[in-house]
C-alpha cells in the first residue's frame, strides 16, 4: 500500500525562506512567521498522513454508489469529513464574518497540497465547496451570503459548479438549460448537467449547486448565460433546511480515476433557483470559481506527482536489481538497489526537480492572489491572470508525466493494482481535462492573456526575470553560470516566441494557435527556471552563512542545477516548433486523415 509523508520541510523553505511571507507587505502576512507555519502545516500533516492517505485506496476500490437517489461515499469518508470540519480545515482562508478564520490564501494552498496529495478525490468535496463559496461571496447579495455562506464555510453544506451539458463542454454558449422567471423573484431551472464533481453525497446536510442557465428572451450564445443558486434542499428564511428541491442524480459516471469523488449527472426538473449576480452575466460570476479552481487543479497535478515520487523513491532504494556498473554498492546482497542505476536516477531527478519547482510556482501564484485581494494590487491580479493557464496547463501535463514516470520505476509491479501506483496516474489524468482542457488553456494564454491590457502583464514578467538577473549578476560566478545564464537564455526563447506571434498572428491566426501549446510549456519552463533561481540563491545564502540543515540546502542546489541543465533547455525545442508555423499542422485536409 502506498504511503504519504507531508513535505513540510520543503513547504516551509518555500514559504518562509524564499517567499519570506511574514515580511511581505501584504495585510495578514505579518502573522505567518515560521513558528505559525510549522504549527499549522504540522497539524495538517497529521490529518493528511493519518486520516486521508489511508482512505485513498479505499476510495479508489470502493468508489461511490447511487442508492435510492442518494450517493453513498466510500467507507471512512464520512468520518474523515467530520474530522476535517471539526478541525476547522474547511474555513482556513474564509471570511470571519461567515465563520472563517481569515488566514491568507497562500497558507490554505499549502494545506491543500497536503490534502490533495494524500487523497485527491476526497479533497475535491471541500475544494468545490470553497469555489462555490468564493462565487457567492463575490457576487451574492447580503441576504444570499448570510443565508448560505456560514454553513458552506463549515462544510455542513457543500457546493458544486454546474457548467457542462451532454452536447456542450467548452462552448457554453450552446447550453440548453433554461431558467424561467417566477412571480416571487425565483426561477424554475430545467435541464441536465454532466460531469458534476461532488454532485451529491452523504457527508453533508445540503448541497448548494451553482448552475449556469439561460433566461428565455436573453441574448444569444454566451452573452445570454446567467448563474443560479439551486440548493438540493430549499433553505428556509431562518437558515434551516426545508423541503427537497426538484434536483436529482441521474447516475454516477464510471471514470478512469478519482473514484472516491461522486461525478454525477444532475437533472433539474423545474427546480427552484435564485439568480446570483446580474442576469446574463453568469460567466463573470462563474469565472470567480474557475480561476481559483484552475490554480487548485495545477496544484493537484504536482501533488499527485509528489506522492507518486515519494513511493517510487522508497521502492528504488529498497528493490534490489542488477549491479552498479562502477562497482557493487551492496556487496553483501544478491544485487544493488535500483537507485544506483543512472537511468533510475534520471527519472527520479526529473520528478524531484519538477515537483519542487512546481510547489514554489504555485505558492508564488497564491501569494499574488493574496496581494491582489488583500492589498488591492491590480498588477498582481494581472500577472496571476496571465500565469493561471500556465499553472493549470503546464503543471497538470507534467504532473501526469511524472506520475507515470514514478509508476515506471516499479517495472511490472507498477502495473499491478496491489502496489497502488496506477491510481496516482489515473487520478492525475483528469487534471489535464477538467476546469478547461489544457488545449483551451493554451489558446486562452496566447489568444487572450498575452495581449491583455496591452501586453503589460507579460512585459512585467520579463522585467521581473531581467531584474532578478541584474540584481544577482556578478555576486557568485558559479551561480551566474549554473543558474542565471540558463534562465536568461530561456527567457530570450520566450520573448522570441511572443515576437513570432506578434509578427505572424494577425495575418495568419493559425500561426499563433498552432504554437499555443508549445508556448504554454515554454512559459512553464521559464517560470520553473525562475523559481529554481530564487530557491538556489536562497540555499546558497544559507550555506554561506552556515545556517540550518546543510544537507537540505546542498540537495536543493543539486536539484536546481539538474533542472537548469536537463529540463530548461526544452525552451529551445518549443521555440523551434512554434517558429515552424501553422503549415505543418494544417497541411492535411480533414478528409485526408
Amino acid at each position: 500500500m502506498p504511503t504519504y509523508t507531508a513535505p513540510t520541510r520543503d513547504q516551509i523553505f518555500v514559504l518562509d525562506d524564499v517567499l519570506k511571507l511574514s515580511t511581505a507587505d501584504i495585510p495578514g502576512y505579518e502573522d505567518l512567521d515560521r513558528d505559525t507555519l510549522e504549527a499549522i502545516l504540522g497539524e495538517a500533516a497529521k490529518m493528511a498522513e493519518n486520516v486521508l492517505a489511508p482512505l485513498n485506496q479505499v476510495g479508489d476500490t470502493q468508489g461511490c454508489v447511487l442508492e435510492n437517489g442518494v450517493v453513498r461515499t466510500p467507507e471512512g469518508f464520512h468520518e474523515a469529513f467530520d474530522q476535517m470540519r471539526e478541525g476547522g480545515w474547511t474555513a482556513l482562508d474564509c471570511d470571519p464574518e461567515y465563520g472563517g478564520q481569515g488566514l491568507p490564501y497562500v497558507l490554505a494552498t499549502a494545506v491543500g497540497e497536503q490534502f490533495s496529495a494524500a487523497n485527491m478525490a476526497f479533497n475535491m468535496y471541500p475544494g468545490l465547496t470553497h469555489g462555490a463559496y468564493s462565487a457567492i461571496h463575490a457576487h451574492g447579495s447580503d441576504a444570499q451570503k448570510a443565508l448560505y455562506l456560514p454553513k458552506m464555510v463549515s462544510c455542513e453544506w457543500t457546493g458544486t459548479m454546474n457548467l457542462t451539458e451532454p452536447h456542450c463542454g467548452t462552448d457554453l454558449g450552446l447550453m440548453r438549460t433554461k431558467a424561467v422567471p417566477q412571480d416571487d423573484g425565483s426561477y424554475q431551472i430545467t435541464g441536465q448537467k454532466i460531469f458534476i464533481s461532488a454532485g451529491d453525497h452523504d457527508m453533508a446536510q445540503n448541497v448548494i449547486h451553482l448552475v449556469l442557465a439561460k433566461i428565455p428572451g436573453g441574448p444569444e450564445g454566451i452573452k445570454g448565460v446567467s448563474l443560479f443558486i439551486v440548493p438540493k434542499f430549499l433553505v428556509n428564511e431562518d437558515g434551516s433546511v426545508g423541503e427537497r428541491n426538484a434536483v436529482s442524480v441521474g447516475k454516477i459516471e464510471e471514470k478512469m480515476g478519482i473514484h472516491g469523488n461522486s461525478t454525477c449527472v444532475m437533472n433539474y426538473d423545474a427546480a427552484t433557483g435564485y439568480l446570483l449576480g446580474e442576469a446574463h452575466k453568469g460567466m463573470r460570476a462563474m469565472f470567480t470559481m474557475m480561476n481559483e479552481a484552475r490554480l487548485g487543479v495545477g496544484l493537484q497535478g504536482y501533488a499527485q506527482a509528489e506522492v507518486a515520487y515519494q513511493n517510487a523513491l522508497a521502492y528504488a532504494k529498497d528493490r534490489l536489481q542488477g549491479r552498479d556498473v562502477t562497482g557493487a554498492k551492496n556487496p553483501d546482497g544478491p544485487a544493488d538497489p535500483l537507485i544506483v542505476h543512472p537511468d533510475i536516477r534520471r527519472s527520479l531527478m526529473d520528478q524531484k526537480s519538477f515537483v519542487e519547482g512546481a510547489r514554489a510556482f504555485v505558492y508564488w501564484g497564491a501569494s499574488m492572489i493574496d496581494r491582489g485581494h488583500r492589498a488591492e494590487d491590480a498588477k498582481a491580479e494581472g500577472l496571476i491572470s496571465l500565469l493561471t493557464p500556465v499553472i493549470k496547463g503546464f503543471l497538470t501535463d507534467k504532473g501526469f508525466d511524472y506520475a507515470t514516470a514514478a509508476q515506471q520505476v516499479y517495472g511490472g509491479h507498477g502495473y499491478i493494482e496491489e502496489w497502488g501506483m496506477s491510481q496516482f496516474a489515473r487520478d492525475a489524468r483528469i487534471a489535464m481535462i477538467y476546469e478547461g482542457a489544457n488545449g483551451v488553456q493554451a489558446l486562452d494564454l496566447v489568444g487572450r492573456k498575452l495581449a491583455q491590457d496591452g501586453g503589460k502583464h507579460v512585459m512585467a514578467f520579463f522585467d521581473m526575470v531581467k531584474s532578478f538577473a541584474t540584481e544577482h549578476k556578478g555576486q557568485d560566478e558559479e551561480f551566474d553560470a549554473q543558474f542565471l545564464e540558463p534562465l536568461k537564455a530561456a527567457s530570450k526563447d520566450l520573448q522570441a516566441a511572443g515576437m513570432y506571434f506578434m509578427q505572424n498572428g494577425v495575418k495568419n491566426p493559425n500561426a499563433a494557435l498552432a504554437g499555443s501549446y508549445d508556448f504554454m510549456h515554454l512559459f512553464g519552463h521559464v517560470c520553473l527556471g525562475l523559481m529554481w533561481c530564487r530557491m538556489a540563491w536562497t540555499a546558497k545564502t544559507k550555506l554561506a552563512a552556515g545556517e540550518g540543515d546543510h544537507d537540505f540546502y546542498a540537495a536543493k542546489l543539486a536539484t536546481g542545477r539538474y533542472y537548469m541543465v536537463r529540463q530548461l533547455p526544452m525552451t529551445a525545442v518549443h521555440l523551434k516548433r512554434i517558429e515552424s508555423g501553422a503549415e505543418p499542422v494544417m497541411a492535411l485536409e480533414a478528409d485526408a486523415f
